[in-house]
């Protein structure tokens, strides 16, 4: 049995994705995964996120289990992707499944096409909330 991680997120991110998620069409990739997760979660004010949760525009230093690989990545709003590949939309599978973990969490989490990857947060290197951006 696969225990999820508890997730937290911030009032601010939780109502700006409910947003995005009215926008999408009902079959819209990543959407039923992003409402998994939200209707799991923690909501918190943006004052009462800890410090080593990942919310939206997160840093995160991230390693996915099979790979010997770290990566840090920048989660993201889908209209906020660019071509530099340092940010991941909260609509990727790895994406939704990020948001709310917190340092040191894992999570199993689908591939595309079969299989599944173990991804662990190794560190928030940078979080808005912790930052003092509440409302960015």
């Amino acid at each position: 049995m696969n225990t999820m991680p508890n997730v937290v997120i911030s009032s601010v991110d939780a109502e700006r994705l409910e947003k995005l998620l009215e926008k999408l069409p009902a079959r819209a990739p990543g959407k039923a995964e992003l409402e998994a997760e939200l209707s799991r979660a923690l909501i918190v004010d943006s004052k009462d996120v800890p410090p080593g949760v990942v919310t939206m525009n997160s840093t995160v230093k991230f390693r996915v289990q099979s790979s010997p690989d770290e990566f840090r990545m920048t989660l993201v709003y889908p209209k906020d992707l660019d071509d530099a590949g340092d940010k991941i939309s909260i609509l990727a599978p790895v994406g939704s499944a990020l948001l709310g973990l917190s340092q040191g969490d894992q999570i199993e989490w689908p591939k595309p096409g079969g299989g599944s990857l173990q991804v662990r947060i190794e560190d928030v290197v940078y979080q808005p909330e912790r930052a003092g951006e509440h409302h960015r």
